[in-house]
Parts: structure tokens; C-alpha cells; sequence
């Protein structure tokens, strides 16, 4: 497989990755194509060791670790308010998408990358401690404290997600 097949057909699905991570449009744009510059710059290395789904997780693991050097380096730019914007009545299926997406943006950034990788991704504990360089102990432990935050956020907004 060549980069330009690769890049063409995988950053689709990196964006969302990073989406869901960052929670912001262009910080993962920036984390997608950055992630693949570093990937074209070693591409004839990666391609002789690494079958599609090992390209695939070495891709997943360069972003997992760009977002969470990004947000180590950098602070926050959110504005804290005390009041939330009105939001515009929209199709049920959007707003749960943007009420998950806000709820995850409140996670401290492991959190919403394990909660990313574990059940968005359907990676296994084992796969996400390698990616994380962690025990998969603290893999279920930061799921398990990250899901009950998630509980808590969405408070009300729980009964969407468990309709049909």
C-alpha cells in the first residue's frame, strides 16, 4: 500500500478519532495531519515491518500521543461561563451527538482518550493499556472513573442514550 492510499482512505476515521479526543474541529485537523506527516516521513520503514492493521494502530498510537503531548503543552482555551449558550432545536440524533461530544470534552484528556479507544474504538483493555503505556489495571480504572463522570454530566440527558 502506498502513503496516498493510506492517507486517502484512513484520515477520514483519524478525524473522527481525534475529534471525539480533542473535541475541537480544528485541533483534530491539525492532530490528523500531523500524525500523518510523521507517519510519511518513516512510510517505507512502517510499510516493510507492519501489515495494514499494525499501519493502522501504529497510526492510532502516534495520534493517541500527539493529543496528549498537545495537551500537556498547552492550556486550556475555553472561556468558563456560568451560564450555558441557548442552543437551537435540532434533529434528536444531532443534539445526543453533540450532548456526548460535549460531555466527553469535560473529561480530563487520559479519561476521553480511554473512553475513545475503549468503547468508541472497541479496543480491548489490553490494546489500550499498550497504547497508553499503562496496566490494563488503570485502563479499567480510568474507565470505570470515567464513566461514572460521564453519568454525572449527562445526568438527565441518560435516558436518551439508552432509547432505541
Amino acid at each position: 500500500m502506498e502513503f496516498e492510499e493510506f492517507a486517502s482512505t484512513r484520515s477520514r476515521r483519524l478525524f473522527q478519532i481525534a475529534y471525539l479526543m480533542c473535541g475541537d474541529w480544528h485541533q483534530a485537523q491539525d492532530l490528523v495531519q500531523n500524525t500523518l506527516a510523521k507517519m510519511f516521513t518513516v512510510w517505507g520503514r512502517l510499510r516493510r515491518g507492519r501489515d495494514e492493521p499494525g499501519l493502522d494502530a501504529y497510526a492510532r498510537k502516534v495520534l493517541l500521543r500527539m493529543y496528549l503531548s498537545h495537551k500537556r503543552l498547552r492550556r486550556s482555551g475555553e472561556i468558563v461561563s456560568a451560564e450555558l449558550p441557548e442552543q437551537a432545536a435540532g434533529h434528536p440524533t444531532t443534539d445526543l451527538r453533540l450532548t456526548l461530544v460535549a460531555a466527553l470534552a469535560q473529561l480530563p484528556p487520559r479519561n476521553r482518550a480511554v473512553v475513545v479507544l475503549r468503547y468508541l474504538e472497541d479496543h480491548s483493555v489490553e490494546a489500550v493499556a499498550e497504547l497508553l503505556e499503562v496496566s490494563p489495571g488503570a485502563v479499567k480504572s480510568l474507565s470505570t472513573r470515567s464513566l461514572a463522570k460521564l453519568r454525572e454530566i449527562l445526568g438527565h440527558d441518560r435516558e436518551l442514550l439508552l432509547r432505541p
